[in-house]
């Protein structure tokens, strides 16, 4: 490719995670000449990827960068620069939003806005995004789940013995446990090494992430171009302030530019809000796409804790546990009071694990505990506050995160711990995460449909911008008490047959 084909692209994308590298996907077949900017690099395929130790101990993977509280100190977040972006560490649930949490919603602690459009709209894209993902997952189990216009591509991830025990006790409780709507190939993981999902990156080894689900996808097209170790610092506009002239990166050290006719942002909640606030100019003082003082704004986090439940009668050999989940308090408390959130089990919590947190206590005792265990993950809404926000502080970043709706997580792990009481489990043990750790990042940019209070239209273009769409878990209104990750793919893809459809051949 000539040098002034990668200058002179139709589309720029700013990171390859799920909404860049889905967008790319979907976009690729229009025939438009598209750079893919990534900061990071790819994960290699070695044995700490596996080690556990490495991972939780010694914090392997996590960045070298530091965030700072409003008016206090500096922390690491537990966000991920390089090829596939968060997606590659991710648990690969795959999950719609609920039909109701496009409308409206009433929670103990606030309302959940209603979205622009209805779940109808975005439906046909969900499908789209399940087939792309390769989910596997089974219909008719859990009574919350809106409808589809297909079947899941895949059959569930069967339940290790183990785990299929603890399912058929909840459903004698009158629960409805259901099976996760998973993007992995269980069998092309295990045989690579008998280890759980969670936090362990995926080098090509089974797990349907952004990289090796959508990019490469996108990268089997000659019109697409990924760019590694390629930092954004700013977007610069034309000079009536309007319209992305031009995008400026790092690469190797060196200052880099490129001036694309679309520029998609999709660096992730955080950093994209980051973007847009330091690339100020005259035309635009508080920040590109700002006109409505809603950038870096509604940041949510959802209230999410581990919950451990112990049995001396109960013996978990399961490798993978992570196969089934509750929407049983969902909707709302399983009283009719207001709604409490999601339950599913995390991936196995090993001796190893437990060590990181608890460093004076003898690992082989912690494995032995993990042996009479099971772990699940409860999870609950964090309503949109304009208080709740991302700023920048020259080269800090600052987040200011006011939690909301906490007393609805505190009642759902109360349930979850009840619940696990009666299915024969003694003692139930539960952490909060925190800060630290990235539990689906969402909002600062969101969509709407007046400029006066959201940046974004419906398909995530900028109301200040005609060539800006951002195209990331920032878009999301609301966080709803999922994982976001199948709805941002669903975006993506809406958005990219858009921009197809509406401006590649304008």
């Amino acid at each position: 490719m000539s040098a002034a084909a990668v200058r002179e692209p139709d589309v720029v994308i700013i990171g390859s995670g799920i909404g860049g590298a889905t967008l790319a996907a979907g976009l690729a077949p229009s025939g438009a000449e598209i750079l893919i900017l990534e900061a990071g690099g790819h994960i290699e395929d070695r044995p700490e990827n596996r080690d556990q130790r490495a991972i939780f101990q010694r914090g392997r993977f996590r960045p070298k960068e530091t965030w700072y509280e409003a008016g206090g100190p500096g922390f690491n977040p537990g966000n991920y620069y390089n090829v596939g972006g968060n997606s590659k560490f991710y648990g690969a649930v795959l999950t719609r939003y609920r039909r109701e949490d496009f409308e409206e919603m009433i929670h103990l602690d606030g309302i959940s806005p209603a979205w622009p459009f209805r779940y109808e709209e975005l439906e046909p894209w969900y499908a789209k995004a399940e087939e792309l993902y390769q989910v596997r997952g089974c219909l008719g189990e859990d009574p919350t789940e809106p409808p589809h216009s297909n079947d899941y591509p895949h059959r569930p991830v069967p339940d290790e013995p183990a785990i299929a025990k603890v399912r058929e006790r909840l459903r004698g409780l009158g629960l409805h446990p259901y099976s996760l709507p998973l993007g992995v190939d269980i069998d092309r993981w295990l045989a690579k090494g008998k280890t759980p999902w969670d936090a362990h990156p995926n080098s090509f080894d089974g797990k349907m992430d952004a990289e090796t689900a959508a990019l490469a996808k996108a990268l089997e097209f000659p019109n697409v171009r990924l760019q590694t170790g390629s930092r954004v610092t700013r977007l610069s506009t034309a000079p009536d302030g309007k319209a992305i002239e031009t995008v400026h990166y790092l690469e190797g050290g060196t200052e880099q530019r490129v001036t694309p006719k679309i520029v998609v942002l999709s660096a992730g909640a955080v950093q994209s809000a980051v973007l847009l606030l330091r690339s100020a100019d005259e035309g635009n003082p508080a920040g590109l796409a700002n006109r409505s003082d809603q950038v870096g704004r509604n940041f949510m986090n959802h209230n999410s804790s581990a919950v451990i439940a112990v049995s001396a009668w109960y013996r978990n050999d399961s490798v993978y546990q992570k196969t089934f989940g509750l929407n049983d308090f969902y909707l709302s408390d399983g009283g009719g009071g207001p709604p409490l959130g999601n339950i599913q089990l995390l991936g196995r919590v090993s001796g190893a694990i437990l060590k990181a947190n608890l460093r004076s206590t003898p690992e082989w005792l912690l494995d032995r505990v993990s042996a009479r265990a099971i772990d699940f993950y409860a999870m609950s809404e964090d309503l949109p506050s304009p208080e709740s926000r991302v700023t920048v502080d020259g080269e800090r970043i600052v987040l200011q995160w006011v939690r909301t709706n906490w007393q609805a997580h505190l009642k759902l792990v109360a349930k979850l711990k009840a619940v696990l009481r009666q299915a024969g489990f003694p003692v139930v043990l539960a952490r909060a995460f925190d800060k630290r750790t990235p539990s689906h990042q969402c909002g600062t940019v969101r969509i709407g449909n007046d400029p006066e209070k959201a940046p974004l239209d419906t398909y995530c273009r900028a109301f200040d911008h005609p060539n800006l769409f951002v195209v990331d878990a920032g878009f999301l209104p609301t966080s709803a008490a999922v994982n976001p990750a199948l709805t941002v793919a669903a975006q993506a893809l809406r958005v990219a047959d858009h921009i197809a459809r509406e401006e590649i051949r304008s």
